[in-house]
This record gives C-alpha cells, sequence and structure tokens, in this order.
C-alpha cells in the first residue's frame, strides 16, 4: 500500500460529507480522513470519526480547531455559509491544498484567499460539479489559451413556472428536480444565488474576467460545463448527476480511480436541451455581476444578504421573492467596504446583517 492523502473533511454530515465518506470509504487504499467537523450532529459526526478512526470536532470552531489541531494534504470545506472562511484560511498557512465546496468563501473573500493559495504554494481542487468540469476541461492547459466558460443551470425547481413567484412556500422551494442537497443550498439552487456565487467561484478560481464566464440552463444536468478556447474548439465534461464524481476526482486528480456508479448512455439520452437564462425572471445572475465591478467588500455583502434572507424565508419572516428583494437593498444601501483583509470581509457582513435585521 501506497501513502495515503491525509484528509479533513468539514461539514461532515452534510450532502457533500456523506458523499465524501462515500469515496472514501470506496478508496480506502487511497485516502484516509484524519479528522471531521459537524456544526450541530454530534451522533453522526462521532460516528464518521469512528468508521475512519478519525478525530471530532463540533460546534461553531469546530472547523477552525479541526485544522488547527491536525495536519493532512488536503482540506475538504463542505461547511454552511460563511463559517468556511477561517478554516480555509488556516488551511491555506498550513500548506494543505483546499478542495471546495462551500462557494461563500470564494464569493465573500476570493481576492484574499486566492492571493494566500498563491503565496503558501496552495491548489485549489474544484468540488461543485460546475466548477470540477471546467477543472477537466482545461485539462492542463492554460487561462490564457480560453476565450470563454460556459457554466450550466439546470434552471431549479421553478423554471418554467410559476408566474408570480411569491407565494412559494419553502417545501416548494426546496423540491430540486436533479440534486439531493441540504436546504440553503438548495433554497439558491431555485434563485439562481447559487449560480450567481458559482459565477464569482469561476472568476477567481480560474482567474478569467467575469466578462468571460457565460450561464447556460440545462435541465438535464448531464453536462456539467464547458470551456471554449479561442480556436473555437469547446471542451465539455458529461456525467449522471452524482457529486461522487466531482469529489472523486478532486481527491484524486490528476488521477482516475475505478468507481463503480452509473456510467452515461448516450443513446438512451437521446437529446441534449440548453437555453439562455432568464435574467429578468432570476436577476442574482445581473445583480452579482454588478457586485464584483463595484468590486472591495460588494460581494461579501451580496453573500451575507442571502444567508440572512434564505434563513429569513425559511422561518416565514420573508416570502420566496424577498430573498432577492434583500440582496438588491443591502447592496443598494451598503456603503464601500474595503476587502484588503479578512477582518473587512467579517465587517460587511456584519453590517449586511444588522442592516437587514433592522430595516
Amino acid at each position: 500500500m501506497g501513502i495515503r492523502k491525509r484528509i479533513i473533511l468539514l461539514g461532515a454530515t452534510g450532502s457533500i460529507g456523506k458523499s465524501t465518506v462515500d469515496v472514501v470509504a470506496t478508496h480506502s487504499d487511497e485516502f484516509r480522513i484524519v479528522a471531521v467537523s459537524a456544526l450541530r450532529n454530534r451522533v453522526k459526526c462521532e460516528e464518521i470519526a469512528a468508521k475512519f478512526g478519525a478525530k471530532a470536532y463540533l460546534g461553531e470552531d469546530g472547523a477552525l480547531r479541526a485544522v488547527e489541531e491536525n495536519e493532512a494534504d488536503i482540506c475538504l470545506v463542505a461547511t454552511v455559509g460563511t463559517s468556511g472562511i477561517a478554516p480555509t484560511l488556516a488551511a491555506i498557512e498550513k500548506k494543505m491544498d483546499i478542495a471546495l465546496a462551500t462557494k461563500e468563501v470564494m464569493v465573500m473573500a476570493g481576492e484574499i484567499v486566492t492571493r494566500r493559495a498563491r503565496e503558501n504554494g496552495v491548489k485549489f481542487l474544484p468540488v461543485d460539479s460546475e466548477h470540477s468540469a471546467i477543472f477537466q476541461a482545461l485539462s492542463g492547459n492554460d487561462i490564457s489559451e480560453v476565450d470563454r466558460l460556459i457554466l450550466t443551470a439546470s434552471g431549479g425547481p421553478f423554471l418554467n413556472g410559476p408566474e408570480d413567484l411569491s407565494s412559494v412556500t419553502p417545501e416548494e422551494a426546496l423540491n430540486h428536480p436533479r440534486w439531493k442537497m441540504g436546504a440553503k443550498v438548495t433554497i439558491d439552487s431555485s434563485t439562481m444565488v447559487n449560480k450567481a456565487f458559482e459565477v464569482l467561484e469561476a472568476r477567481w478560481l480560474f482567474d478569467i474576467p467575469v466578462e468571460r464566464i457565460d450561464v447556460v440552463v440545462h435541465p438535464e444536468s448531464i453536462v456539467h460545463s464547458l470551456v471554449t478556447y479561442k480556436d473555437g474548439a469547446t471542451m465539455a465534461q458529461l456525467s449522471p448527476p452524482d457529486m461522487r464524481v466531482a469529489i472523486q476526482y478532486a481527491l484524486s486528480a490528476p488521477r482516475r480511480l475505478e468507481a463503480e456508479r452509473e456510467k452515461l448512455d448516450l443513446a438512451q439520452l437521446g437529446a441534449l436541451t440548453f437555453k439562455a437564462c432568464d435574467t429578468k425572471r432570476f436577476p442574482a445572475l445581473e445583480i452579482v455581476k454588478a457586485a464584483l465591478n463595484r468590486g472591495g467588500g460588494a460581494t461579501a455583502v451580496f453573500a451575507a444578504a442571502d444567508e440572512w434572507a434564505v434563513q429569513a424565508f425559511l422561518d416565514g419572516k420573508i416570502k420566496y421573492t424577498g430573498i432577492v428583494e434583500a440582496i438588491r437593498r443591502a447592496l443598494d444601501n451598503a456603503p464601500d467596504f474595503p476587502c484588503e483583509k479578512i477582518e473587512d470581509v467579517f465587517a460587511a457582513a456584519k453590517w449586511t446583517i444588522d442592516f437587514l435585521e433592522n430595516n
């Protein structure tokens, strides 16, 4: 047996965490989990830790302590919302490569995080299926050879209706047609905020201007994203909807390991469809590009406002359409925050939560 890669798994009891556990268990000769963290689910977290002989960390500071108190080759960040920023930075400082599943890390602090990674020689290994697809379609090519990155979106549960989204219930919004995910990311998928996050992630992960990133709706979720090169060639990554494909490649890249799971049957599929994204129905894509062009802490305001608004919707405090309205209202009223250090990011987030709580 060769040397196994050591993995710290942050957010072990969520959907990404569970899929990661499955991948590692299948390839126990390649990987070993040395520490796991969870925010609340003590029983499940300790079960996972016991299965792998790993240390378990719980609570709001659990993820950070897991990084600070252990050594690893890869830190897989699958925490909820903004809680992944501090442990990601800590892992970078310890020169662990980052398998990133938490969108808010790049959305709120992409400039800071990518700068620190370059300084420490740390690689980002995308776990989102869309960014994994780009990672694979780039296949070692330089980003200077790329004309456009094209992210695909399933369109979520409301792609074709209802016309009036103001009366949408949490149960309806949580009924994603393709993926089984946590509540936060499922709601974000329904509003297309998650796709806005992915645009920002792509901008920082692949160091490409946001004007060269497109989004196309692809309901079948088979083509996970594409790269168009300057010579006119377009490369795509296709697979059945299964997050374990992206997770496994993030952990094993550039190698590909065997997996007993569904393989793509194009003849059975028959056809794949694509259409332009309706930014009037789903305005988050345009709002987030404006936030990025504004610069500074504007994207941190965007992410914090969404985190507050999704919870408020799930708690019955605001309507479904109030999610994007809250994001827009926060950005319209936010001062210009700098984004030179991590404290600036948290200051922008705190201002956003305080503003929305009181307005």
